[in-house]
């Protein structure tokens, strides 16, 4: 990497739990010029905008967080597994609580109607999790070991949409147990199309 490329990378890096908390809105430049300390013609010498940050720091997020579901997943071994896993993931990310949560639903419910380029790469983030989703149920039923009446997309689509409203329900309540009661119906459902093992 370049100096000019390392220094952009250190500004989203420093900035990402800070605009995955406050928002995009709610952070300004002098709250990116605290946390990467930097004066402000430094951000901008490397930044045409805010939103060019908020739109590097979206992508820096969504790639961390799928680098860790990735690593996460690679310690099972079958397909169910790596389903049930998959949830358990999500709930700790509300545990956690330090990050801010899901990136998608901050940085979408914010830009669904004011950005539309940052609402359009929500819609892919929400595409590929959806997608990755469908894929483990899709290779599960290949393997033999969910039934052929599992329907991936359906699945990945009720997961996924489930997930976050149950992230939402989360941080602003200040409570978990919601969110623990969906995941214990997802994994209910998992087993219900699961072929036990002979």
């Amino acid at each position: 990497m370049t100096k000019g490329e390392k220094t952009r990378q250190f500004i989203i890096e420093q900035s990402a739990i800070l605009l995955n908390k406050k928002g995009m809105a709610g952070t300004a430049i002098s709250d990116i010029m605290e946390v990467t300390k930097m004066a402000k013609g430094g951000i901008y010498g490397n930044f045409a905008n805010k939103e060019e940050i908020c739109r590097e720091v979206f992508d820096y997020l969504l790639s961390q967080m799928a680098t860790r579901i990735e690593a996460r997943l690679a310690q099972e071994n079958t397909w169910k597994e790596k389903l049930l896993a998959l949830v358990d993931f999500y709930y700790d990310l509300v545990l956690a609580n330090n990050n801010g949560g899901c990136p998608m639903l901050n940085f979408g419910t914010e830009a669904d109607d004011t950005d539309l380029t940052m609402k359009s790469k929500v819609a892919a983030g929400i595409k590929s999790t959806q997608a990755r989703i469908a894929k483990l149920v899709t290779n599960g039923i290949k393997a033999g070991e969910f039934s052929q009446n599992a329907h991936p997309a359906e699945f990945a689509l009720k997961m996924f949409t489930m997930m976050e409203g149950g992230i939402l329900v989360a941080k602003v309540t200040d409570n978990t147990s919601q969110m623990k009661t969906i995941c214990g119906i997802l994994k209910q459902e998992i087993e219900s199309f699961s072929i036990p093992r002979t």
